[in-house]
């Protein structure tokens, strides 16, 4: 409505006996109403900001950088980076808090998430199948990138008196940049980074945004046509009707949430040791089935991929936009999967019991090749080769998914659509519970820097928040929390970025060290 129109309206309503009790109703209305859009526009303008070529670039080039100057060691070492993996601790005294495995899969429940499946889904549908090829492309430099996040973590961190380990790029940033350039303290662009991580947690990236997530994966699944408006189908909640489902889920979710937050670290990595295998698993198994259900496929849409990479429109019939399009919308989607160079990853890296930082550098560096050239190139080989992107459809999201696994699943029988909509339902309830547990630890270690750590009634007041958040956010607006969280996020990239970039020398002299040692 145009404010020509509200205006006249407002005129009109004046002139009626209600008018002195029905007009300051509609102009608070609308004055609400023209807030929350502009609101929203400034969100979204701050939002296509930050994540905007500068900061892709940004993540693009300290990939190739580091990548160059590992002259490629942390990719031959990938097998033996699994060796480690599941190796165990080092011989003798090993210091930190959790195994290597338990800190790889900590931060792993924080990446594999809904990118896995919304993401790939949004990255293909608007960018054409070519977006796939620029994620893996982003995905194999981030890998480097991971894998000197792991190492400057380990390197720096601090290990107190009881056991507790302190560490990520707030650490590096502050110790290891000191007195570089001749500044002697650079602990203000640590705390940046620290505010930036505690705002990206409990603003939604960790919260609000995954319980919706799942709330809304159950609620398609179990009663797909609810209406708010019917009041006989549903609950009134905080003047808003609810399906059920969504409010048995959202009660049960932040329940199991609780439980395990409040045990801490030990009990995130416990739980997360479990659910991440079991859930990678489970995904890969159902998506290679339907790929082999479709082998012939395969090979035409590789090609397809790879042509599209850099002739989108060729393929799309130009609805698809430019090969600009296809490189921003593949890379963000890969960033936002993998986190390569947000430096969210460093700090469950720093927990891990290791005294060898290039050790820890390895294993941070599988969580990219699992996350992104396996997950998530399987989500986006189902996607093309059952044509569930094309333009023609009019899908978006998850419903480009979902088609696909539809598609792609038809040979079990008519059962395969519903087959579909549960299993997506059952791994994005797992992908994000996972997240919001990851998540948790991440904001956690930023508030224990920002406070001290003898501060533990702090740490122990945010979880308490953390959960009541969860508990609330299936009741909540999520667009503009969303952007905002996604604009923290991206933010804690940049002072990460600046100490990788500078501390790269670092990286290249303890590896090359390392791996002197082991010959």
């Amino acid at each position: 409505m145009t404010n020509t129109v509200v205006t006249t309206a407002l005129k009109t309503i004046a002139s009626t006996p209600e008018a002195a009790q029905t007009a300051p109703v509609s102009q608070t209305v609308e004055a609400t109403s023209s807030w929350l859009a502009q609101l929203t526009t400034w969100v979204k303008t701050i939002d296509d900001c930050v994540w905007g070529v500068p900061l892709i670039a940004a993540i693009l080039v300290t990939g190739l950088l580091l990548t160059f100057i590992l002259r490629l060691r942390h990719v031959f070492n990938l097998k033996n980076a699994f060796r480690i993996m599941f190796a165990g601790e080092e011989p003798g005294d090993a210091k930190g808090e959790v195994s290597q495995f338990g800190a790889l899969c900590t931060a792993l429940s924080a990446t594999i998430g809904t990118g896995n499946i919304v993401g790939v889904a949004t990255a293909i549908g608007t960018g054409g199948p070519g977006a796939l090829f620029w994620m893996e492309v982003a995905a194999f430099f981030g890998m480097a990138t991971k894998y000197a996040e792991g190492l400057l973590a380990v390197k720096y961190r601090e290990v107190e008196p009881d056991g507790r380990v302190l560490g990520g790029p707030f650490y590096y940033i502050e110790r290891g940049l000191k007195g570089m350039f001749g500044i002697g303290n650079w602990k203000w662009l640590a705390i940046l980074f620290a505010v930036f991580g505690v705002l990206a947690g409990i603003m939604g990236i960790g919260t609000i945004t995954q319980i919706h997530g799942i709330t809304s994966a159950v609620q398609r699944f179990f009663d797909p046509g609810f209406n708010p408006d019917d009041l006989a189908t549903g609950v009134r909640l905080f003047g808003t009707t609810y399906s059920l489902p969504v409010i048995v889920a959202g009660a049960l979710v932040t329940l199991c949430v609780g439980l395990v937050v409040i045990g801490g670290l030990k009990r995130i990595a416990a739980v997360s040791t479990v659910v991440v295998p079991f859930m990678a698993i489970f995904y890969v198994v159902i998506i290679a089935f339907l790929l082999l259900g479709n082998i012939s496929k395969i090979t035409d849409a590789i090609e397809l991929i790879v042509k599209s990479a850099f002739n989108p429109a060729a393929f799309t019939g130009g609805v698809v936009g430019s090969i600009f399009i296809a490189m921003q919308k593949g890379i963000a989607r890969g960033i936002f999967s993998n986190e390569a160079g947000l430096g969210s990853a460093p700090i469950a890296a720093a927990a891990a019991k290791t005294n060898e930082p290039v050790r820890q550098g390895l294993v941070c560096m599988t969580g990219t090749f699992i996350d992104t050239i396996v997950i998530c190139t399987m989500t986006g080989l189902a996607i093309v080769v059952t044509g569930a992107w094309e333009p023609e459809l009019g899908l978006k999201g998850v419903d480009i998914t979902i088609e696909a696994f539809t598609r792609g699943l038809a040979f079990m029988g008519e059962g395969s659509g519903k087959f579909a909509s549960f299993f997506l339902m059952t791994a994005l309830t797992f992908f994000a519970f996972t997240t919001i547990l990851g998540w948790d630890y991440y904001s956690e270690k930023c508030i224990e820097y920002l406070g001290g750590t003898k501060r533990r009634w702090v740490v122990m007041c945010y979880r308490a928040l953390y959960v009541l958040v969860v508990f609330i956010g299936p009741y909540l607006t999520v667009e503009v929390v969303w952007g905002a969280a996604d604009v923290f996020n991206g933010l804690m990239a940049f002072p990460n970025l600046v100490a990788l970039i500078l501390l790269s020398p670092v990286v290249a002299k303890v590896t090359k060290a390392y791996f002197a040692r082991q010959k």
